[in-house]
């Protein structure tokens, strides 16, 4: 291949490539897109790469882009085709006077490119932890292990609510369903072990929280729902399950029983209910 550490810089990017894998650095800047600047960088193994394609962009530029083979990815596998063109972690934008070098690179690439077809195994890095964001209706914390979701009073449902707070070690999940916020409304949903195909609206449903306006943004939420589902597929079910959790602050634990009675005197919540839940996180103290 071409000489170690050669560097081929883009718009947004630059592309250093290495003996068995290609060192992507994003820039930081107003015009580079969020979750180019979230990701830092990324290397990207040889092997995780199905093809190279070189073709005429917008604008007086030229696109050089690598192929990850599917299951190569958690970043790419999370969004699951949801990304806009212009979100593209694994596309190099060029001004066009650069083709010829761009050819270069992509025909070196190819030839040193042996597999195809889906891979086994996530080979490049998944984003790193711990990762927490704020949807509209509550906020995500994931610490390697454990995915938290802490509703927010002012957001989540009454369903949630009476649900309580979600602690989700990674052993009890079996993926992750993420929903971009840029299509539609978007969300994050965990999906455990046992779930069937009628799941509940994201809205309802305690193990997802929901995108709105301001909340969940992809440069938040899609490198969180890729770190999550990179320790879901590498996690021992037994290992990953754990009694009990930590000791909640005193100041929040009453904070959210004074929501909960704003919700009980709403008549959202029933007498049971109320004095259930009020139980569990006197519980928790």
């Amino acid at each position: 291949m071409s000489r170690m550490g050669d560097v081929l810089a883009g718009f947004h990017a630059a592309w250093e490539f290495e003996s068995d894998s290609v060192l992507i650095r994003y820039e930081r800047g107003i015009r580079t897109p969020k979750l180019f600047q979230a990701l830092g960088e990324r290397r990207v193994p040889l092997d995780a790469i199905a093809g190279v394609t070189l073709t005429r962009g917008k604008r007086g530029t030229v696109v050089l882009r690598v192929e990850p083979r599917p299951g190569a990815d958690p970043l790419m596998e999370a969004a699951a085709g949801q990304l806009k063109e212009s979100g593209d972690p694994y596309r190099l934008v060029m001004p066009a006077d650069r083709e010829v070098l761009a050819e270069y690179y992509a025909d070196e690439l190819r030839g040193q490119l042996t597999e195809s077809g889906p891979a086994d195994r996530f080979l490049v890095e998944p984003p790193k932890g711990p990762l927490s964001f704020k949807a509209y209706d509550g906020k995500a914390s994931f610490d390697g292990r454990t995915v938290n979701f802490r509703w927010f009073w002012t957001g989540a449902s009454s369903a949630k609510w009476k649900a309580g707070d979600q602690n989700f070690p990674v052993g009890e999940l079996n993926g992750v369903e993420w929903r971009s916020p840029e299509v539609f409304e978007g969300h994050l949903r965990l999906l455990g072990r046992d779930t069937g195909s009628a799941a509940a609206q994201a809205d309802q449903d305690p193990a997802a929280v929901v995108f709105g306006l301001g909340y969940g943004p992809v440069h938040e939420s899609l490198p969180f729902a890729a770190a999550v589902l990179a320790a879901v597929r590498t996690s021992s079910p037994v290992a990953a399950v754990t009694a009990g959790g930590p000791r909640r602050d005193p100041a929040d634990i009453a904070e959210r029983i004074r929501h909960l009675g704003e919700l009980h005197q709403a008549g959202l919540v029933t007498d049971e209910e109320f004095s259930v839940k009020k139980a569990e996180l006197l519980a928790q103290l």
